[in-house]
């Protein structure tokens, strides 16, 4: 099945749109990266597929039926949000809050196979010398591992990831997208994800979608979608780009400003 996002549109206001008639697919399986600059409405595009925020126009449909017709226990079902900034987390220890991410399938039941889901989850993302540690207590770069551990938990059909590398050092950048991209062929799962570094979405994204003033600019396969045109038109930087170990490599071109 695919998450297919049809024409979507969104405001908060009548005097500016956010999103106008945005339209992509993300099929099982695949990782779609979302890019473009700050302000341009990524997160505000995310919030709406998994039903935070809800659309001014347009369709988001997985498979034949229309997510926002589920009522958000369901929708947590099939979808697993990773926000952008998860500041004020309660002081519980790892494991109870990875556990979380069972309660829309278990509620506060929890069975055994709840439990050894958490437990591989924690094993999955190198977590389980931290799983008695507090929450509010860890480092933003551990809190990030954390919050995604919980979204896999879920065992969702969708996960939705807002820049989750935002506060990770090189190595855990690597760590965590290759458990995502590990985790989302395995589990087939249709991954969507918003990012700012290019370099690791050529790495990591089978396909792009560029926006740019709340419109798609670009979208397609991400060898495609990266040019240095498109950069050009999309950041205002100048780029030179090569290929090395099967993927695009983005240099920025020093300018005076």
């Amino acid at each position: 099945m695919e998450l297919k996002i049809d024409n979507l549109s969104f405001s908060y206001s009548q005097e500016k749109t956010i999103l106008k008639n945005i339209s992509f697919a993300v099929e099982q399986g695949e990782i779609l990266g979302v890019l473009g600059t700050n302000g341009t409405g990524k997160t505000t595009l995310l919030k709406c597929i998994n039903n935070i925020l809800r659309p001014l126009a347009g369709g988001i449909c997985f498979g034949k039926e229309d997510i926002a017709k589920r009522k958000q226990n369901e929708i947590a079902k099939i979808i697993a949000y990773v926000p952008q900034y998860a500041n004020n987390l309660s002081p519980v220890t790892v494991i109870d809050f990875v556990m979380q991410g069972r309660i829309p399938h278990a509620g506060f039941s929890f069975s055994q196979h709840d439990k050894q889901i958490v437990l591989d989850v924690l094993q999955q993302f190198d977590l389980e010398n931290y799983a008695f540690r507090k929450v509010n207590e860890l480092s933003g770069g551990e809190r990030q591992r954390v919050l995604i551990a919980r979204a896999m938990a879920q065992n969702p059909q969708i996960i939705i990831l807002d820049e989750p590398t935002s506060s990770l050092d090189l190595y855990n950048q690597l760590f965590i997208l290759e458990i995502i991209k590990e985790m989302g062929k395995k589990q087939n799962l249709a991954v969507l994800m918003t990012m700012h570094d290019l370099n690791l979405a050529s790495m990591f994204c089978d396909k792009l979608l560029m926006l740019k003033c709340g419109r798609v600019f670009a979208y397609g396969k991400s060898e495609d979608v990266l040019t240095e045109d498109n950069i050009k038109a999309v950041y205002n930087v100048q780029t030179a780009i090569s290929i090395a170990d099967g993927c695009k490599h983005i240099r920025l071109v020093r300018e005076k400003f």
